[in-house]
């Protein structure tokens, strides 16, 4: 069984595991281009959160005390998140270098280039994550970011197979920089995200397309699923 990769508007994705697992990454599932049958979590395995602005926390809390999920999140985060009344969860969150397997999966953190915080104030690092499924397919979620060099290490680490890179420009890099980042990554499969939400994330596939002529660029609609 091979996995799928569905976007869910902004940042948010669902990924269905080979192994059949259920993770919600930044699931911010009230963003204007989330669908109306995405809004609703029907089932959820894992959370895994890149860092604490409301437009990737999302509707986090809400689906960790509806389905108690495993999290995946910066320490300080998950510590703020456990004040929100999810106080059951065991494992702590991890911090840039960690891993943690849950049920045949490899979550680690790495690096990433922005900021993090919560209503509250601040939230622990912003990060990216890497994860390698049951069948060694490995994704690279680089979370807000700018592109840095040190986008090699992870290449060198992880050895990723396909990237998710924020394209839309003014709080992220745009498609001239993402199109660097996967030059740094290696990668030759890349879906964009946080772009159109609003007039103001202008980056669009077809220019990152422009700029990384060698890259298969998979930018489905929001609902639509990439087949990993």
């Amino acid at each position: 069984m091979a996995g799928t990769l569905t976007w869910l508007g902004h940042a948010a994705f669902r990924l269905d595991t080979p192994g059949g697992k259920r993770i919600y990454l930044d699931p911010w599932l009230s963003n204007p281009k989330c669908p109306d049958a995405e809004k609703t979590v029907e089932r959820v395995d894992v959370v895994a959160l890149t860092h604490g602005h409301e437009d990737h926390v999302g509707e986090a809390i809400e689906i960790l005390k509806q389905h108690r999920p495993a999290l995946i999140a910066p320490v300080e985060l998950q510590g703020w998140i456990a004040d929100q009344g999810v106080d059951w969860l065991e494992v702590p969150g991890l911090n840039r270098g960690g891993s943690r397997a849950i049920d045949g999966v490899t979550f680690t953190m790495t690096d990433a280039r922005h900021s993090s915080s919560t209503a509250a104030g601040y939230a622990g690092g912003e990060c990216g994550i890497v994860m390698k499924l049951e069948d060694g397919f490995t994704i690279y979620f680089a979370g807000d970011t700018c592109a840095f060099l040190d986008m090699q290490l992870i290449a060198r680490l992880h050895e990723p197979d396909l990237a998710v890179l924020p394209i839309g420009d003014h709080f992220t890099m745009g498609p001239r920089e993402a199109a660097v980042a996967l030059e740094l990554l290696g990668v030759r499969r890349c879906v964009p995200c946080h772009y159109g939400t609003f007039p103001l994330l202008r980056g669009t596939p077809d220019e990152l397309r422009e700029h990384a002529p060698g890259v298969e660029v998979h930018a489905p609609e929001p609902g639509g699923s990439v087949e990993l």
